[in-house]
C-alpha cells in the first residue's frame, strides 16, 4: 500500500513539472480571456472531505487551482487547505466535465471553503475560529489576485450544515441572498452564475425541521434569483460520520454541479 501511494504522489509530481517546469513556472496558463475560473466557497463538504484515491491524483492538462500561496498548480486532491483533514472535494470532477465540453477553455479553480463555518463568518470582516482565518475576506483576496490571470466564470456555493439549528435557520434565507449581492458586486460580477449545492440527505442521520429550513431556503432564493441554481444532492451518500459525502458522490456531486452550471450559463 505505502508502495502504491509513493507511485501515485510520484506521478503527480512529474506531471507538475512536465506542466510548470521545474521552477514552478505558470506560463503554461492560457491567455487571461480563456482561462475561466470558479470560486469554490463555503464549509466542509465543499472543501471536501473524500478519502483520495488514485484517480483523484491525476492531474487534467486544463485544469488549475489556485494554491495556499497562489500560486496555479494542477488541479489534484487536496484542493483545499482548510483543515489538515481536507481530501477529494467536488472542484475536480466539476472543471474536467467542463473543460471537455469546451476543448477552448482551461479551468482555474479558487478553494476558499472553511470547513464549520456558519454563512455569519461569510460576512466582510467575519473570523471562523476552527480555521483561524476570515472566510469572506480572504475569498475577495484570493479572487481578485486569481483574476489578474483569468476570468471569473462562477460561484460554488456548498454550506448550511451549521446553521442547520433554530437559532440561525429563520434567517438563512436572507443572509444567503446578501451573501450572493456581495459577492457579485465586491467582485464586479454581476451577471455571474451562482450554484447552490443541496445539503446531503442521508438516511443515517434524518432531517430536523432546522435543516429542512434551510433547505427550503435554498431553493427558494434559485428560484427567485437571477442565474442562481441549485443542485439535487439525491441519491448521493455519505462517509461513515454521517455528515459528509463520500468520495465518489462528491465526484458526481460536481458533475451536477457542471451540468447547472452550463444550463444557467447557456
Amino acid at each position: 500500500m505505502k508502495l502504491k501511494i509513493l507511485v501515485i504522489i510520484s506521478f503527480a509530481f512529474v506531471y507538475s513539472i512536465q506542466v510548470f517546469g521545474e521552477s514552478g513556472s505558470q506560463s503554461a496558463l492560457p491567455k487571461k480571456k480563456n482561462f475561466h475560473l470558479f470560486l469554490l466557497a463555503g464549509q466542509s463538504n465543499m472543501a471536501g472531505r473524500g478519502i483520495v484515491e488514485e484517480e483523484d491524483l491525476v492531474a487534467h492538462p486544463r485544469v488549475f487551482a489556485l494554491d495556499k500561496e497562489g500560486n496555479w498548480k494542477p488541479a489534484v486532491a487536496p484542493m483545499h487547505f482548510d483543515k489538515s483533514v481536507a481530501g477529494v472535494g467536488l472542484g475536480k470532477s466539476f472543471a474536467v466535465a467542463l473543460a471537455e465540453e469546451d476543448e477552448s477553455i482551461s479551468i482555474g479553480l479558487i478553494p476558499v471553503a472553511h470547513g464549520g463555518s456558519p454563512i455569519s463568518s461569510w460576512e466582510v470582516g467575519g473570523y471562523h475560529d476552527q480555521t483561524k482565518g476570515h472566510p469572506y475576506d480572504d475569498a475577495i483576496e484570493r479572487a481578485r489576485g486569481a483574476m489578474k490571470e483569468g476570468v471569473l466564470k462562477g460561484f460554488l456555493w456548498h454550506q448550511g450544515e451549521s446553521d442547520s439549528r433554530p437559532e440561525r435557520a429563520e434567517a438563512y434565507q436572507a443572509n444567503l441572498e446578501d451573501l450572493i449581492k456581495r459577492f457579485r458586486k465586491d467582485l464586479k460580477a454581476r451577471k455571474v452564475p451562482f450554484v447552490i449545492g443541496q445539503l446531503g440527505r442521508f438516511p443515517e442521520k434524518p432531517w430536523d425541521d432546522s435543516r429542512e429550513l434551510v433547505d427550503t431556503a435554498q431553493k427558494q432564493v434559485a428560484s427567485e434569483s437571477p442565474l442562481v441554481g441549485f443542485v439535487s444532492s439525491d441519491g448521493l451518500t455519505c462517509k461513515s460520520d454521517n455528515i459528509h459525502f463520500n468520495t465518489e458522490s462528491l465526484r458526481e456531486l460536481g458533475r451536477r454541479f457542471a451540468k447547472t452550471y452550463l444550463e444557467i450559463a447557456k
